[in-house]
């Protein structure tokens, strides 16, 4: 984790979640805005077109199936990460089910603060860590 006040935060929503991230975003803006966002290719392509891309400094990686999760749990191994959002869909199947595992366990490996639903990233941003 870095040791600066301004964090890092990843931004992940599956498909049929992008629309309640982009949503989520748009109400924290004022927090997250002061943080470095990374975010898989369609979830940041979602986040710039409907937010106010000047507000949001964001690091697009790779599509979740095209290795985006993996870049992102390289980048939680090498602490650049503080923080983990990522909106899951539980009731659709996923072709890459075993990467987004593989990020939500390197996430607890390293102990990095993840949600995965509204409810749990508005717990992140009321206790202060962001």
């Amino acid at each position: 984790m870095s040791t600066t006040s301004r964090k890092c935060v990843a931004l992940i929503a599956h498909d049929r979640k992008k629309e309640e991230l982009t949503q989520w975003v748009g109400l924290n803006v004022g927090t997250l805005s002061a943080h470095r966002l990374v975010a898989t290719k369609t979830t940041a392509s979602v986040l710039l077109k409907e937010l106010d891309e000047a507000a949001l400094d964001i690091i697009s990686v790779a599509s979740g199936p095209m290795g985006g999760d993996q870049q992102i749990g390289a980048m939680i191994v090498e602490g650049k990460i503080d923080a983990l959002i990522f909106f899951t869909d539980p009731l659709s199947p996923h072709p890459h089910d075993v990467d987004v595992k593989a990020l939500t366990r390197l996430a607890t490996v390293y102990d990095i603060p993840m949600a995965c639903s509204k409810a749990t990233a508005n717990l992140i941003i009321a206790s202060g860590y962001l």
